[in-house]
Parts: C-alpha cells; structure tokens; sequence
C-alpha cells in the first residue's frame, strides 16, 4: 500500500510504499531532499511533520528528545503508514545526476597511512559516472548490505574512481578490502548519492574543515575548483589524531603553491612525542573557530565523523553561520564496524 506525501513549501508531491523510507520514495521519483549518510547520523535530512506520523525501525543517532518534541524527523531513515505532509527546503541550484547501478574492478590499492587505503576502481565498458565533486558511492554487497565512501577524485578527471578508506578493524568490509580482496576483485556500486557537494554558484569565502578519511571529498572539491577557476579565498583545515594519521599533506602543500587564495591548516588533537608537532593542536572545529571568530560571511563544508560535524555546527551557528551556508558530510559506521569499535572501549 503506498502513501501520499506532500512537501511544503514547494507544494510537490510523491508516493511511499509500506515500509519504504521517505528519501527512499523521495529519490525514486525525483524529488531532490537534501540528505548526507542516509543512515539517521548526520542530521542533513531534518525537517518538520506537518501533518501525519512517522516511526522508526530504530532509533537514528541524530535525532533527540527535543527534535521529537518539535516534530522534527530524519526523513532518510523514518517511514510512514498514512498520508503525510511535511517540511523541508528542496535542493535547487545545480542539476542533479541519474543514480546509476554500475559493475567495476578494482584498479589499485595504495597505502596513503597505516590505516587509510586509496581504493580506484575502474567501471565497466568504458562507462562513465557523473557527479559534483563531494558526492559519494555505495557498494552493493552480496548480503544485501551496503557501504559508503566519498569519491575522491575531481568529476573531469573520471578514468577511474578514487576512495579513500580508512580500515575499522572488526568491519566486514574494510576487514576484507585491507586483509583479503584480490587486486583484481570485481565489485557493484550505486551512485553518484548525497546532497554534499560544491556549490558553483555561490561566490563567498570558502571554509573547508575535514576530519580523517573526510579529506578524500573535500580533495575533489579542491582538484575541481582547481580546474574550473574560483577565485574567491579558500581555508582547508584537516584535524587528525597524530602526525602519522595525516596523510597527502605534500598534494595540499603543492595546492597552496598553485592557488595564491587557497590556506591549508593541519591540526593534531593528540600529537604523538615522537611527532615533534609545532602546528595546531586541539580540536579542529575549535582551530577554525580561533581563526576566524565571525562566520557569517563564509560558506563552510565539513567532512568527516558525525560528532565533529555536530560539535562544529553548534559552535559555528553561536560565530554567525547560518544552516543555508554550513554542508555537511559525516561519515557513519556500518552496524558491524560500530559494533566492533563498542567491543574495544
């Protein structure tokens, strides 16, 4: 049995089936809601229930007792078994590309640290992805399962795709791709997905904060303005545990080189003995805000894990930014990588 779900303010309309998420419905028949990690950990899909209810199959990490209270909903993870209306900003601005099912192979696997990988894949018969630099892929697992990770590389630059994969011992997949997975595995991706992504119109300062492996989609973004011509100055800050966790420093050294707007900040939140670290140190959402204490007139984009993402909203909103100008891209665990992680603390 499907539902009618009806947007507001744009007025547009879609059907839900039973059991089928509202972003799910949304995508399949064009509907362009904003979203990050589909998974109910990053927040970018909030917005309000106007009319109707929603339930969960499990609670969503980013949705508290107060958003509940204010009828607030994840619509990338919450359904419906009525009617429904709610409201959300739609994406507008650059068009959007078909989400495409495509076969691969893997091309190479290179060690970038000791526990991030450069995975690049190469699609079938010479096919094609198009995207905005800052989306990311799904693979298609066999068990029905899917993992996401960011593309890395610029859209002009598409012989291949490139991921950045940091290894989550105790996670099926990351476990298989760093221990096991022949150089020359073939594999199953959905994409391009995700409402992560440059905004070519825009023609503000340009705040870039990463986190980890959240280095690999704000790379593509760099390698695409690099190729498109911004001129409007640009801020990358990196935060990494120790010096050993950061990884293609040299690209960003050269990218400064290339582009006289462009600053790049690494930042070490616990700095090993042996690092000699004479740079940033402490959070990395806390060195942007030690940088530039008013933000209103910067356009910010984060990547990386779910609580720096948060924290970094919360304090930027209290510096002058504003929700219309922060994107985000928080990266969550898969169940079993999650799982993994709890065993160890």
């Amino acid at each position: 049995m499907s539902h009618k779900v009806t947007v507001h303010p744009s007025g547009h309309q879609f059907e839900v089936d039973d059991g089928e998420a509202i972003l799910d419905a949304a995508m399949r028949q064009n509907i362009e809601l904003p979203y990050g990690c589909r998974g109910g950990a990053c927040g970018a899909c909030t917005g309000f229930v106007v009319k109707g209810n929603v339930f969960y199959d499990e609670d969503p990490i980013a949705l508290d007792d107060d958003m509940k209270a204010n009828k607030q909903a994840l619509f990338c993870v919450c359904k419906t078994s009525s009617d429904l209306e709610i409201s959300i900003d739609e994406i507008e601005g650059q068009a959007s590309f078909d989400i495409k099912q495509i076969n691969c192979q893997v091309h190479s696997k290179e060690h970038l640290s000791h526990d991030v990988i450069a995975l690049k894949i190469n699609l079938d018969n010479n096919e094609r992805l198009q995207y905005h630099a800052g989306q990311y892929i799904e693979f298609l697992l066999e068990d029905g399962k899917r993992r996401a990770f960011s593309i890395a590389n610029a859209p002009h630059n598409d012989d291949v795709i490139e991921l950045h994969i940091r290894h989550v011992k105790g996670g099926m997949f990351t476990d298989f791709l760093f221990e096991s997975m022949p150089d020359d595995s073939r594999l199953q991706i959905q994409g391009p997905l995700g409402s992560f992504y440059l905004r070519e119109d825009r023609h503000r300062p340009i705040i870039m904060m990463g986190g980890g492996t959240g280095f690999g989609p704000l790379k593509a973004m760099i390698e695409h303005i690099e190729h498109v011509g911004f001129d409007q100055p640009i801020h990358m800050f990196m935060g990494v545990r120790a010096l050993r966790d950061l990884y293609m420093d040299d690209m960003a050294k050269q990218w400064i080189k290339n582009n006289s707007n462009l600053t790049f900040t690494a930042v070490l939140s616990d700095p090993m003995d042996e690092d000699n670290w004479q740079g940033e140190t402490g959070f990395v959402h806390q060195a942007v805000a030690n940088k530039f204490p008013q933000l209103s007139a910067f356009d910010i984009y984060m990547s990386g894990p779910p609580p720096m993402v948060n924290a970094a909203v919360d304090l930027f909103t209290t510096l002058g930014a504003s929700k219309d100008n922060m994107f985000s891209d928080a990266f969550e665990y898969s169940a079993d990588a999650t799982q993994a992680i709890a065993a160890k603390k």
